[in-house]
């Protein structure tokens, strides 16, 4: 057997042709265990199998399942680089029965793989059981040919298992491997078993009992299988090597480290590149799987394995950053059987040389300052927790890395000054905080944010986790429970819900847990990082510490990515299309549409709206794959990403860069900094269509649009109406526009026609009623008045102005009824009669009589209305009246 490579792979070939479904590796950052940083054992991908909870379509499977042990009770980290078999990242191999096969079967498989596929010798094997096992004995007695010597009966709790206080549980098998004589320890149960010469290489866990509370078993009713065997401990004894960092993954790392350092990997500093190598994976696996480093929860741990190898990168000599130019070793090494590795190793490399910069600043200036304030402290003295926290707090230097520098002197540091320190400091935070002015109902959430921490987002990498209920709020209060009818916001420890932000509505989907079930209506971000989910309980009751299984609505989601993909893609067709002076002013990211706000001072005209969207869809038509790196923000902008209006950025940010680059080498199409859920490709996006644009304020312009299936209905409903009007046109679509030209050209000839014969009506006294049918002369002055029906108040100026002139000299004026029952009234006065006779005040007079107020115009021309027509005979006679006086 030689590599790593082949190890695994016979490892699952193997159990496939013993008829187990071989499942890839689940993300490191559990889904269904809300009660693990990181996931850390084979089994735990398949917990809810195990206990009934999921059925999947097959009962027998076989894994190599990453794990990290780097945080909470599972935590190796100090360990790694100074013994043989400890790490942060490593493989399980596993196979595991749901109710299937048990021990004889499990037995037979695993001695067959070992002995057979693997070749190791038997004599060189023995196996443990639990004490009272005799079912397991009976099998390894017959399987294996292994006499009582060599089958080891232990009565600790090291040989059973037990998935917690109650559930399933059962009795466990280990398999050893005897390195020889020549290595100093004994076997397993005897004093000196924890020596190097025999070392265990597979677990064999029988799943048999239910375990109803302390002291009382049942049996299961499908008893099962659950096996683990450690990738790197089987890879070292296969390769007759005793330390798992001299197996060939590891000394391909190592080579790689020791070549770029110039430092030998043998010799006095082996340790600092073991370290490396091992951090190095775990780094990039996390960042892989969707984790970032932070300052709380899965990032700071990360941060905490980055930094530490990055801190052996520097006692080696590496002058630059060292950790990114490793990837590619890593992927040429585990890339093949791990493809997510290739497909972020760009994120990953950014995110290693963004945090071994910052780092080495951070290492440099905080070292000295240490230096400075320890200088005086000899071996036994304590360093004052007030300095060490200002370290922290003022300079970004890590209290681990206080201690670890300190530790060389045997200088120790004051953790409890530390820790007050720190409580202070939020104490006079909250103060601050609570006098800035916010709503006070948001004080509450940064309470809780204070207690609990940031919530751990899952929904980059997933729609669907587990989490655990730590905090309910009801009515501005938090609450013991929420039951059935009732709503209120949840607070989880993690969650794959996406909180409103940068635009971006909140996921909606359902949480359910045993007995109670409830729908998320939205989710916000409040305090910095805390999740909030507004929910309805359905059934049962919601309770603190519920586990809860947590479901997004996909479909929603799904649009929701589409709409925010595309406000990146006509951001810059606007850009291209109007000009680089386009910034974003605000937006709206929703399942159903979005609508982008932008700088930009005139109407888009149609030619413009086209091209703006011919462009957008052209990268969509790429189908090119949407990418996202982690960076430095000022490094990002500098780069050329776009920073996006109203939202808060920190130190580092997220990048996502979509469309392939304009020429080769250059940078992506779209370049942007987000912390929104995007699609995988731009194809995803499926089709863009603005709907509207207009005016939201003066030098702002918006934009509407839909995607995907949403922008295909729009246009299938344009094609409708289009074949609806074609239609009535009596014609076809493709005609339409012609028939409709012709018929509004014969409309608006008509309309002429009506208006000359309205003038000609007007003028020539037809139609006008007995009292207003010509000319009269009242005192010295000439009048014209008549009542006009059917004529619009516009049109009564022009018939006035051409009355006046005909006229010669005198008042014309006249009154329009409308069918509404309203009246207009226009007063003309000729320029000869204007120093005596003033249009205004004869048309206020007017409009009086016709129930209306005021009027106005100039002394020659003046117009005005009232709300009663028939009170047109009135009007024209209050103009006379006006005239006799």
């Amino acid at each position: 057997m030689s590599g790593v490579n082949e190890i695994r792979s016979t490892f699952l070939d193997f159990f496939e042709k013993n008829g187990h479904q071989k499942v890839v590796s689940a993300p490191l950052v559990p889904r269904n265990d809300p009660t693990l940083m990181f996931v850390n054992a084979g089994m735990v991908p398949f917990k809810n199998v195990f206990t009934g909870l999921e059925q999947r379509p097959y009962s027998t499977a076989a894994s190599s399942q990453k794990c990290v042990r780097a945080g909470g009770k599972h935590n190796d980290l100090d360990n790694v680089g100074y013994t043989a078999r400890h790490h942060t990242f490593f493989e399980m191999l596993g196979n595991f029965s749901f109710g299937d096969y048990f021990k004889e079967r499990a037995i037979e498989l695993a001695w067959t793989l070992i002995t057979k596929e693997y070749g190791l010798p038997a004599d060189r094997l023995l196996v443990t059981i639990y004490h009272d096992d005799e079912e397991a004995a009976g099998h390894w007695k017959k399987i294996a040919g292994l006499s009582d010597d060599r089958i080891i009966r232990i009565a600790t709790s090291d040989n059973f298992w037990s998935m917690g206080d109650t559930g399933p549980c059962g009795p466990c098998s280990e398999i050893f491997f005897d390195h020889g004589e020549g290595i100093p320890g004994g076997p397993p149960g005897s004093p000196d078993e924890d020596g190097d010469r025999f070392i265990e290489i597979w677990n064999l866990v029988f799943m048999q009992f239910d375990q109803i509370e302390p002291g009382n078993r049942i049996p299961l009713p499908r008893p099962s299988i659950d096996t683990g065997m450690g990738l790197e401990r089987i890879s070292a004894v296969l390769q007759g090597v005793h330390d798992n960092y001299e197996i060939d993954l590891f000394r391909a790392l190592i080579g790689a480290s020791a070549q770029l350092t110039g430092v030998d990997p043998d010799g006095p500093q082996k340790a600092s590149h073991k370290v490396i190598a091992d951090h190095l994976r775990a780094s990039a696996f996390l960042v892989a799987d969707g984790v970032l480093p932070s300052n709380e929860g899965r990032g700071y741990v990360l941060r905490r394995i980055m930094r530490r190898a990055m801190r052996h990168a520097q006692l080696l000599g590496a002058q630059d950053p060292l950790m990114h130019r490793l990837v590619p070793a890593l992927v040429r090494e585990m890339g093949q059987a791990f493809p997510e590795l290739v497909r972020a190793e760009a994120l990953i490399s950014e995110t290693l040389k963004l945090e071994e910069t910052r780092f080495r600043t951070t290492l440099s200036r905080g070292l000295g300052l240490l230096e400075d304030a320890s200088a005086a402290l000899g071996s036994g003295d304590v360093l004052a927790g007030e300095t060490a926290f200002k370290l922290y707090d003022t300079y970004g230097f890590p209290l681990d890395l206080t201690q670890d520098a300190l530790r060389q002197r045997g200088v120790g540091v004051d953790l409890e000054g530390f820790n007050a320190a720190m409580e202070r400091q939020k104490a006079e935070a909250r103060a601050a905080w609570s006098g800035s002015g916010e709503a006070a109902d948001d004080q509450i959430w940064f309470r809780i944010r204070d207690e609990l921490g940031a919530t751990e987002f899952l929904g980059y990498e997933t729609e669907q986790a587990e989490g655990a209920v730590l905090r309910i709020v009801r009515d501005g209060q938090e609450v013991e429970s929420l039951s059935a009818g009732e709503s209120g916001f949840l607070i989880l420890n993690q969650t794959p819900f996406y909180g409103e932000s940068g635009g971006q509505v909140g996921d909606t989907g359902r949480v359910s847990g045993e007995g109670v079930r409830a729908s998320v209506n939205n989710t916000q971000k409040h305090a910095d990082g805390l999740f909030v989910h507004a929910v309805t309980v359905e059934e049962g009751a919601l309770k603190p510490d519920m586990p809860l299984e947590l479901r997004v609505d996909g479909a929603r989601r799904a649009a929701i990515r589409r709409n925010h993909s595309a406000t990146h893609l006509l951001h810059e067709a606007l850009r291209q299309t109007l000009g680089t002076h386009v910034a974003q002013k605000g937006s709206l990211v929703a399942p159903d549409r979005l609508r982008f706000d932008f700088s930009h001072q005139k109407p888009i005209d149609e030619d413009e709206l086209h091209t703006i969207e011919q462009v957008a869809n052209s990268v969509v038509d790429q189908n090119s794959s949407v990418s996202t790196r982690l960076m430095a923000v000022d490094d990002a902008i500098e780069s050329g990403a776009m920073a996006l209006f109203g939202e808060k950025y920190g130190d580092e940010v997220r990048v996502v860069s979509m469309g392939d680059p304009a020429e080769e080498g250059g940078k992506a199409w779209s370049v942007e900094l987000c912390g929104g859920t995007h699609v995988k490709a731009t194809g995803d996006i499926g089709l863009v269509r603005i709907v509207s644009e207009g005016a939201v304020s003066s030098g702002v312009r918006r934009i509407e649009a839909l995607t995907g299936e949403a922008a295909r209905d729009y246009l299938r409903q344009q094609e409708h109406r289009l074949r609806q009007i074609a239609g009535a046109l009596k014609t076809s679509p493709s005609e339409a526009l012609e028939r409709l030209n012709a018929i509004l050209e014969d409309r608006r000839r008509m309309e002429r026609e009506l208006t000359e014969a309205r003038r000609k009506l007007a003028l020539g006294g037809g139609g006008a009623t007995s009292s207003d049918a010509g000319t009269e002369t009242i005192g010295d002055t000439a009048f014209l008045g008549r009542i006009l029906d059917g004529v619009s108040p516009k049109d009564l100026k022009p018939l006035v102005d051409e009355a006046k002139q005909s006229l010669g000299s005198g008042v014309v004026t006249f009154v329009g009824r409308g069918e509404d029952g309203k009246a207009s009234v226009v007063v003309g006065v000729t320029a000869d009669l204007t120093e005596r006779v003033d249009a205004v005040s004869l048309v206020r007079e007017a409009s009086a009589a016709l129930g209306g107020k005021g009027g106005g115009g100039r002394a020659d021309m003046a117009q005005a209305g009232g709300p009663d027509a028939g009170k047109a005979e009135e009007a024209l006679e209050a103009v006379r009246a006006v005239l006799r006086s």
